[in-house]
């Protein structure tokens, strides 16, 4: 199927009140297939107009559609899209990052500027938004965010494995595809039992390695969610440190092993850096959002990945790693806002264990 995909979006005071909308058409025929509108919160005219980007890409994933025709009369997000502008602004960043990664899913996705005259569809869908949201807040609906975060956050539910022979034994476990101990089986039973009272779980994302695997299927038990994997939530590589103790590596590789616990950078031998890491559960974070943004998932992971996603949600330096303690188990909740802002709402929680 090959679609046009109209967007626009708008801000009464840039910033201010901001909404958008987006139109979904067959190429062929003309016809309307899809429309989207929503309330951004208070945002600019660029936020907005990449909020609308984002729903009408969207709405051609839902539609199947295998080539897109994007026509926005937005100057900067058609050229930033197209890449011949830079994308400078941190707001836009993130935005630009989720959009980037939905167009992927596409055989093809082009940009095209078009008037405002052409784009009244579209046009008339974001100011409907506005007007809907303005006038629920003046009878005492839903204010933006304390924080000034705009939209519809992303509630990540971080969950550490139960344990494994290894974290008794407190060695370096990465790649190793170990499995639960009974006792981790048992950490997992309660961490679902606490969790499956969340009510509106969209999604359980696990890394595929199996100690993950296991912690997230009890919860699939419990809910009746499947289980899904993604190969960006997998611990670190650690090498040839795999399975080794801190002493015995320290022993073993000195010099490296010294750089490593101070610089992000360092790799273990064969093994693979926190910066890669970063960049890795970065790539996952994206694309987790960009297909169930808005919604609250659960995801099943290891210590690096999780303190990663609370580094990001948090903003803050590499040091960040070498600091945080996480528990088999822990719990920890980071919400991503697609203006950009992020809000860590819970760190290691292991109440369910007592």
């Amino acid at each position: 199927m090959k679609v046009i995909v109209e967007a626009d979006g708008g801000s009464r005071g840039n910033p201010g009140p901001a909404g958008y909308g987006a139109v979904v058409r067959d190429k062929l025929s003309g016809e309307t297939l899809a429309e989207r509108k929503g309330f951004v919160g208070v945002a600019t005219n660029n936020v907005a107009e990449y909020q609308g980007l984002i729903a009408g890409l969207r709405a051609a994933q839902e539609l199947q559609a295998e080539t897109v025709d994007v026509r926005m009369d937005s100057k900067l997000v058609v050229e930033q899209m197209s890449g011949r502008w830079k994308i400078k602004h941190p707001s836009m960043q993130p935005l630009a990052r989720e959009a980037q990664a939905l167009a992927r899913t596409f055989r093809a996705v082009t940009y095209e500027w078009i008037p405002r005259e052409r784009n009244r569809q579209a046009d008339r869908l974001a100011n409907e938004a506005m007007d809907q949201e303005t006038k629920g807040q003046a009878e005492g609906d839903k204010q933006p965010h304390w924080s000034g975060a705009v939209g519809e956050p992303t509630r990540l539910i971080l969950l550490r494995h139960g344990q494994t022979k290894l974290s008794i034994e407190r060695r370096y476990s990465g790649r190793g595809d170990h499995v639960l101990t009974e006792l981790g089986l048992e950490q997992a039973a309660k961490a679902a039992q606490r969790l499956s009272k969340v009510d509106d779980i969209a999604a359980i994302i696990s890394s595929p390695l199996q100690r993950a695997v296991q912690t997230a299927q009890k919860l699939g038990d419990a809910t009746g969610l499947e289980v899904v994997t993604h190969q960006g939530l997998i611990e670190t590589d650690f090498g040839t440190w795999e399975g080794l103790t801190f002493a015995e590596a320290a022993q073993q590789d000195p010099e490296v092993h010294r750089r490593w616990l101070g610089d992000t950078s360092v790799r273990p031998p064969d093994g693979e850096s926190f910066d890669e890491v970063n960049a890795r559960v970065r790539k996952a974070r994206t694309e987790i959002i960009a297909r169930y943004g808005g919604k609250t998932l659960v995801l099943v992971s290891h210590v690096t990945p999780i303190k990663t996603l609370l580094r990001q949600a948090l903003d803050v330096g590499p040091q960040f790693l070498f600091r945080m303690h996480l528990d088999l188990t822990g719990v920890s909740i980071a919400e991503f806002y697609p203006d950009g802002h992020a809000s860590v709402k819970l760190v290691n929680d292991t109440s369910h264990l007592s």
